[in-house]
């Protein structure tokens, strides 16, 4: 009888267990979240300087976790993190968790060509079909340069 209240309390543990955030990188340092979306409506407000972004992880890079995108919190809202390749690796399995990431916003300077390489090469790298068609010549292409996160697992 003592073994299986052992065992019993030693699971309930187990599953009352919290998740843990793992960090990467330089961590997280900043104490004030800044919104994706007001950060995509002004970006010159922001460019050049230090953000903390929450949201979940919808994307990872697959071939060297140099990348991941955070949902905003406006429907069908985005914004990509990129790092060094190699000196931060998000792993496949953030995708659906929660991350706190901080970095520096940047407005990623591309020609139309540019973007349309880009967004051929993220198809293919995703295994999609790529239509050309859905290229937005208004759009900034805003992102973090990631310098650390959290990612709640």
């Amino acid at each position: 009888m003592k073994k299986l209240i052992l065992l019993l309390l030693a699971a309930s543990l187990f599953i009352a267990s919290p998740s843990f955030a793992k960090t990467y990188g330089k961590g997280v340092t900043l104490e004030e979240t800044t919104l994706v979306s007001v950060i995509l409506d002004n970006p010159d407000d922001y460019i050049g300087k230090m953000v903390r972004i929450e949201g979940m992880i919808i994307d990872v890079c697959s071939k060297r976790g140099c990348w991941m995108y955070v949902a905003g919190d406006r429907p069908h809202e985005k914004i990509q993190i990129k790092v060094l390749d190699g000196e931060i690796v998000f792993p496949m399995s953030a995708m659906g968790h929660i991350g706190i990431v901080e970095g520096i916003v940047e407005e990623l300077q591309m020609s139309e060509q540019d973007k349309l390489n880009y967004l051929k090469h993220m198809a293919e790298e995703k295994g999609k079909p790529f239509d050309p068609s859905h290229l937005d010549s208004n759009k900034r292409f805003i992102r973090l340069v990631g310098l650390g996160a959290e990612i709640n697992e």
